[in-house]
């Protein structure tokens, strides 16, 4: 069963990363998916609010205040729709930070599973204290 498990998580990683090539963030790209007894209910990737020009940093290459994660597009996104994301599984190709992670919290998220450590861990620290499970899934070359 949980070699089952590490090959479901392999692959959606592996969709999320393809995912992530959708963002227009020239400094980080990241894709996120949401899944749900083995379905893709939401998925989302950095990048400007709807209506927004598609360009994520400013002239000094700072990210604009404004940039979307995409766990918070994921998440948004599936508020819209007439599915839940409770109990659902996330994606999401770094890990997440303190705000991601409190919408995850709130989302009824149960299980994160990440693929590339950011500087600052704050926000997996949150979601381990919230009793979710987190697995990081190191980078795949194939």
């Amino acid at each position: 069963m949980a070699d089952k498990q590490q090959l479901l998580d392999s692959r959606y990683m592996r969709m999320a990363r393809i995912w992530a090539e959708n963002s227009y963030c020239e400094r980080r790209k990241v894709g996120a998916l949401l899944v749900k007894n083995k379905m893709i209910i939401s998925d989302g990737y950095n990048g400007t609010p709807s209506g927004f020009e598609n360009k994520c940093e400013d002239e000094i290459n700072v990210s604009k205040p404004y940039v979307l994660h995409a766990e918070a597009n994921a998440i948004s996104k599936i508020a819209r729709s007439h599915n839940s994301s409770d109990g659902a599984t996330l994606y999401v190709t770094a890990s997440p930070c303190i705000e991601c992670a409190k919408l995850i919290i709130q989302a009824g998220i149960k299980r994160v599973v990440y693929g590339e450590k950011y500087r600052i861990m704050d926000g997996v620290e949150l979601i381990e204290r919230a009793g979710i499970e987190v697995v990081f899934l190191e980078n795949e070359l194939h």
